[in-house]
């Protein structure tokens, strides 16, 4: 069987052969006069020609490799599940594969106006969306690439929570297994002093309080890494900032004024939420009380919550403010400026804002004020 090298190759020699024998003729036929003939010869040249430069355009022109498309055979729906957004770069002109790429973009394919780091083969890292992206890509051809987009905030965050869950594990394992004994001996010693000495009894049976304290505050610990996944459901926002309004009069009286604004309802765990807002509302009063005496203005905390396309609560205080320093320390485990603080508040919140697809932050303003985001 002949290659189509072989075929090419032959093709061209008859070419040749061809366009030699009708030139000759065409001579031939000038030199006798035989006009007729000299016509057909100059025919056959012609088409000598043209099929010689037809067969060297082919040649010379190699396709393009072909860039797979979103739309093209049954592999459509299995990329249009990747939750990772794809995209299909070609030149300046980008693409988006699935539905992921299409929702980050807002487009349905083509992207208009693309951000310069995604037609620029030198760039490894985009930001858009309010998100870090890295940028990995496949090239297809000179022009073609096909990228995939990796939330680097997700992976640094889904990194933390990997580190807070094996620190809390290791700590509340250590700490029970510490507590137990001294439980135990207490309870022993508080046995023997019935027999002899009330004033020794007295000092145990403290001490096997202290410890008893001591474990439940490591349970505690415990359950932080153990948060169960949110059941969600519609919830009407005026009766949950009711429900936190009583909490917070219950807890702190006529001490800290509470200002609440709520209104629309929102998709959510009513009581993983209460309980991250509760964090917020019982961290801004506490703090509300710390200010200089007298201060400017009575200790307050004010609630907003709004729902719509996004449920947003903020909880803002008059107190002293966070000192610069530790703005970037607050949402660690465990730390904590307050005497007898457990330093695992504002980091339950964060995780349960984050469990349901939103974020919890510090804002950067003049007032210590928390911003908690959960998307419809």
């Amino acid at each position: 069987m002949l290659t189509p090298e072989r075929r090419r190759a032959l093709t061209a020699l008859g070419s040749g052969v061809l366009l030699t024998a009708g030139g000759a003729a065409a001579l031939a036929a000038a030199q006798a006069g035989m006009w007729g003939t000299l016509l057909g010869a100059g025919g056959v040249v012609a088409w000598a020609l043209a099929l010689g430069c037809w067969i060297a355009a082919r040649r010379g022109a190699a396709p393009a490799p072909p860039l797979a498309r979103a739309s093209d055979g049954p592999i459509a729906a299995l990329l249009d599940q990747v939750p990772v957004p794809l995209l299909r770069i070609e030149g300046d002109r980008v693409r988006a594969i699935n539905r992921a790429a299409r929702a980050l973009f807002v487009a349905d394919d083509r992207i208009p106006a693309p951000p310069a780091a995604l037609t620029d083969p030198a760039r490894h890292h985009l930001r858009h969306a309010g998100r870090r992206w890295r940028i990995d890509a496949v090239t297809l051809g000179d022009a073609h690439r096909l990228a995939a987009l990796i939330d680097v905030d997700a992976e640094e965050h889904a990194a933390q929570e990997r580190a807070q869950d094996e620190m809390i594990d290791i700590l509340g394992h250590e700490l029970l297994n510490g507590l137990s004994p001294i439980v135990s001996l207490a309870d022993s010693a508080v046995t023997a002093a019935a027999q002899g000495d009330a004033m020794l009894g007295d000092i145990l049976a403290t001490l096997a309080r202290r410890a008893e304290g001591l474990e439940g505050f490591t349970r505690a610990y415990r359950a932080l890494a153990r948060l169960p996944d949110p059941v969600v459901a519609p919830v009407a926002l005026g009766e949950l900032a009711d429900d936190l309004a009583r909490l917070f009069a219950g807890r702190f009286g006529e001490t800290v004024a509470l200002a609440v604004r709520a209104d629309g309802t929102a998709t959510l765990d009513r009581g993983q939420l209460v309980q991250a807002v509760w964090a917020l509302l019982q961290n801004g009063a506490e703090a509300a009380l710390t200010a200089p005496a007298p201060p400017p203005t009575p200790p307050s905390v004010t609630l907003s919550i709004t729902g719509g396309a996004q449920l947003t609560i903020e909880v803002a205080d008059s107190g002293p403010g966070i000192a610069a320093a530790d703005r970037a320390r607050i949402f660690r485990a465990f730390h904590t400026d307050k005497a007898g603080g457990s330093g695992i508040g504002l980091t339950l919140a964060r995780r349960i804002a984050r469990a349901h697809g939103g974020e919890l932050v510090l804002l950067d303003t003049g007032e210590t004020r928390f911003r908690l985001t959960v998307p419809a």
